[in-house]
């Protein structure tokens, strides 16, 4: 039994027979320590919303280009958050019943015994182990075999070997991702726990055998004592009180990286559902069920979670500028000064203008995988100016995405799946998501809240402590697109699109 299954047990009887009854209403914490910050999310008994915290942590970037992150920054202001957000609810910290995380995958941490940071955590961005990956390109069929990824740096294997080979004391080590360093802090180091979604994605576990591969630990120097112990999502992790945030020890009931929590939140459960999110990149997933599938078409294979005992498997693309191509637009070329303006701006575009923008500022990701790319506007006639490269932008938003949901169909030709569930800031954008519904050739689906990650940790959490039932998703409201008839015209833009990144991958 481990160690919290008796409190899971007890509370489930009691906590189910108050589904939406208002005088016993229990709370859930959902924790998504992202990239950029930290947000702290309380959600009622009804799965609602109820406050929120924000904390910002610096980007630590040195004159080689590295990308770290203070792992002391980060555990203080998730404390701090999470002391904010029951703050503001008003609500009596007694009535949380459970917590459940969401992290930044990929990023890498490595601290001692006592739980202090041996150094700032290497962040998922950071390229500082090429090096080491390049060392292993005649093993990468063999990794991508086990693993489903593709061999690189952005990977934590090969970034725990940089930090074992660049001064990094081995005696009493622990490396693991952020959800495992948070968990050993937030327990006081007794409990070294991380999550199938986790494991997945360090390029160290193996996929087949569910378990972290010795020939691979071996291959990269890191011995398996130093890696946390893998549990299903939905497991207890160990209990916290936030160092004194809150008033007694809450049991963390769902760990999951921040990719597969919005997977959940959006109520992907399904064989052959799909969603995507819109942030800086994006990350575009399809749950594939209880069989591994490599991939023939530059996607990867991850593991969803693991609940209930039961493993279920994702395909995933990651595109590295979707985001960032609006960015790109109001910092760089500051042909916007919001990306509020960028409706009204396609608005005024010339119809007929052809112009394609092929984000490719460091290079192509999934599908493609060209590194060396570069970025590309194509097409331009006398009618294009600043709105219709303003529309080409967002487009390519789109047809990315459209680029892996087409490798997707092509990897599993007995799904189609009909909807598209969204998330992220350019969801706002009306024209992008009309435009995407039609470019897909799918069903849109935009939910009420932006908060997925940490929505999709507070509900497995919530099931898991038997506060909420399993389909806790249809409290969900959606704006839905459909896409156009008018396939003349999806074709068209898509032809385009595909002539334009053939020119790139010249």
């Amino acid at each position: 039994m481990q160690p919290m299954d008796w409190m899971q047990k007890a509370l489930q009887p009691a906590l189910k027979q108050h589904w939406y009854e208002e005088k016993e209403m229990k709370y859930i914490l959902g924790i998504d320590q992202s990239t950029q910050g930290t947000k702290a999310v309380l959600f009622d008994s009804k799965g609602q919303i109820v406050s929120r915290a924000d904390f910002a942590h610096r980007q630590i970037v040195n004159e080689k280009g590295w990308v770290s992150h203070d792992l002391n920054e980060i555990y203080d202001n998730l404390c701090k958050a999470v002391k904010k957000a029951v703050s503001l609810a008003g609500i009596s910290d007694t009535d949380l019943v459970a917590v459940g995380i969401s992290n930044q995958r990929e990023t890498t941490a490595a601290w001692r015994k006592d739980g202090s940071p041996v150094t700032e955590a290497v962040v998922w961005q950071c390229a500082r182990a090429a090096e080491i990956a390049d060392r292993y390109q005649q093993q990468s069929e063999e990794i991508r075999e086990k693993t489903g990824l593709k061999l690189s740096p952005y990977f934590p294997a090969a970034k725990m070997a940089w930090l074992l080979e660049n001064g990094t004391e081995p005696e009493n080590l622990h490396l693991g991702t952020i959800d495992s360093y948070l968990i050993y802090r937030l327990t006081g180091g007794k409990s070294f726990r991380t999550d199938y979604s986790n494991a997945s994605r360090t390029q160290l576990f193996n996929l087949h055998t569910l378990s972290w591969d010795k020939d691979l630990t071996d291959l990269f120097g890191i011995s398996t004592a130093m890696l946390p112990e893998v549990c299903d999502s939905d497991s207890c992790f160990g209990e916290t009180d936030f160092e004194g945030a809150v008033s007694r020890k809450i049991p963390i009931y769902a760990v999951m990286g921040d990719s597969h929590a919005a997977l959940y939140g959006h109520g992907c459960v399904e064989k052959g559902m799909a969603k995507t999110t819109y942030g800086t990149g994006s990350s575009i997933m399809m749950n594939i069920g209880d069989q591994f599938i490599k991939s023939s078409h530059g996607l990867v294979t991850s593991l969803a979670w693991s609940r209930h005992g039961k493993t279920e498997y994702v395909l995933e693309g990651n595109i590295n500028y979707t985001g960032a191509v609006i960015s790109w637009l109001q910092n760089d070329m500051h042909l916007i000064s919001s990306p509020a303006e960028l409706e009204q701006m396609i608005q005024q575009a010339h119809p007929e203008d052809a112009t394609v923008l092929v984000p490719a500022f460091s290079g192509l990701s999934a599908p493609y995988w060209k590194n060396e790319a570069k970025a590309m506007i194509y097409g331009m006639s006398r009618t294009t100016g600043r709105n219709e490269i303003a529309r080409a932008a967002v487009e390519s938003i789109a047809l990315q995405i459209t680029d892996v949901l087409e490798a997707m169909k092509a990897d599993c030709t007995d799904l189609r799946p009909a909807q598209l569930r969204v998330d992220g800031g350019p969801t706002r954008n009306r024209y992008l998501m009309q435009f995407q519904s039609t470019m897909a050739q799918m069903t849109l689906a935009i939910p009420e809240h932006e908060e997925l990650s940490a929505i999709g940790a507070a509900y497995m959490a919530g099931t898991a402590a038997g506060l909420y039932p399993e389909n806790i998703f249809t409290c969900m409201n959606y704006k839905i697109y459909h896409p156009s008839e008018d396939l003349e015209y999806r074709t068209r833009k898509y032809t385009a699109w595909k002539n334009a990144v053939e020119k790139v991958l010249i």
